[in-house]
């Protein structure tokens, strides 16, 4: 009796954890469009993923796909460290946009690194609805 009452309550949780992982990137889109009175917007996404930013010397420019990649379905190559960076695109890349935690770490550290800054709340959820529909 306690073995199926393990198995079944292991069985509901890696469900519910399933479930939540595939939803982090739509609560994240929900929190930061209730934030900013906006509604997400992948074009805008777009266009912020391939814009130019003054960097620190040496790197004079640089933009989301300086690292990531033109083509979100291959790997990216960082632009100093020459590190390979995983596909973006969650089509091809299941782990991608699954964990809030991490969203946010990887806005944070790559705002600053791209753009000199943090990304202001409108900036994360039009980079998220345009990551979202690769």
């Amino acid at each position: 009796m306690k073995s199926m009452l393990f198995i079944s309550t292991l069985l509901v949780l890696s469900a519910n954890t399933a479930v939540s992982a595939g939803e982090a990137v739509n609560n994240l889109i929900n929190e930061y469009q209730t934030a900013a009175a906006v509604k997400a917007d992948a074009a805008e996404g777009t266009r912020l993923w391939r814009q130019l930013f003054s960097a620190k010397p040496p790197y004079t420019k640089r933009s989301c796909q300086s690292c990531h990649g033109t083509n979100l379905l291959l790997p990216g190559r960082h632009v100093r460290s020459q590190k390979m960076i995983k596909a973006m695109a969650p089509s091809v890349n299941t782990n991608r946009l699954t964990d809030t935690k991490k969203i946010t770490k990887w806005l944070k550290r790559n705002c600053k690194w791209t753009l000199g800054r943090e990304c202001t709340v409108i900036e994360k959820v039009n980079l998220l609805a345009f990551l979202r529909q690769q």
